[in-house]
């Protein structure tokens, strides 16, 4: 091996082996559908063990590594992750750790779990698509199959498409069919910009739902809203989506599809971290954009 000198480990009253200590910590922080590897060194490794969307804790985590000698080390909060990604990993750093840290972190994360993968649950999406130009066959709806694209990779189920002139009273009516018709989200495509017959937001509001926010910290996607028919969500997605590969719509839509009831504060957030690079190879979720 190399060695010059061959060292004998002996159980000590008050102090954990790193195996051990990283089993305390696993049990302590891991939540919802999560396998681990074989303990190597101290270290488990937390794995997907489905598609979903990583959540964290992240003021409980940050509490945890204030503790000397722990580690919690996660990916981003509201991570869009595949069955089989590593997702966090924990240890400690010495070989023999003091019992009282390990009951310092249980105080400290209580009864909540620091890391969860909430598995997507699909919807029944419908499609409101607004604008006189498109309504009259003036130009050909390229929106429509961009936003069918995207909730189909969820498992999602589109169960229609409303095609509507620059009218609140169509729009109102359409979003209100599809309600009633069993959507569970509803995306409004076109007229959420400043011109005068872009009516899409004030449909939305008359259609019964109640706005969470008309603006977004995010680019591309400032024009975004987001509004509730008691649980149903509704979006009112700008044009960004059609001819951008990575807006606002691919932030907000996961953390949709796992029944999270977002409020503004959630969307404000996002300005820190909400600028895409625009790159000419795209690789979120696996950039920077949109990380909180």
């Amino acid at each position: 091996m190399g060695k010059d000198n061959l060292y004998v480990w002996e159980k000590i009253d008050g102090l954990v082996h790193e195996n051990d200590a990283a089993v305390v910590l696993k049990d302590l922080t891991a939540g919802e559908n999560l396998e681990f590897s074989e303990i190597k060194e101290g270290k488990i490794d937390f794995i997907a063990n489905t598609d979903g969307l990583l959540k964290v804790d992240v003021d409980a985590l940050l509490n945890l590594n204030l503790i000397d000698d722990i580690v919690l080390s996660t990916l981003h909060n509201n991570f869009v992750v595949k069955k089989g990604l590593k997702v966090a990993g924990t240890r400690v750093i010495p070989l023999l750790i003091d019992e009282q840290k390990l009951i310092e972190a249980k105080e400290v994360v209580k009864n909540k779990k620091i890391v969860d993968v909430i598995k997507f649950k699909p919807k029944k999406v419908a499609i409101v698509t607004t604008g006189n130009e498109i309504y009259h066959k003036r130009i050909v709806d390229k929106f429509g199959p961009v936003i069918k694209e995207k909730v189909e990779k969820f498992g999602c189920q589109v169960i229609g498409q409303a095609i509507c002139s620059d009218d609140k009273a169509m729009i109102k009516n359409a979003i209100n069919d599809f309600i009633n018709q069993g959507a569970e989200l509803i995306c409004c495509t076109g007229g959420m910009s400043v011109d005068p017959d872009d009516v899409t937001p004030t449909a939305i509001k008359e259609s019964g739902a109640e706005i969470v926010t008309y603006g977004a910290p995010i680019l591309p996607g400032a024009m975004f809203l987001l509004a509730y028919n008691k649980d149903i969500p509704i979006m009112g997605i700008p044009g960004c989506a059609m001819y951008n590969k990575t807006t606002v719509f691919d932030v907000i839509l996961p953390r949709v599809l796992i029944d999270e009831k977002l409020t503004k504060l959630d969307i404000v957030k996002y300005g820190h971290g909400g600028l895409c690079m625009s790159c000419e190879v795209c690789t979120y979720p696996s950039c920077n954009f949109a990380k909180i």
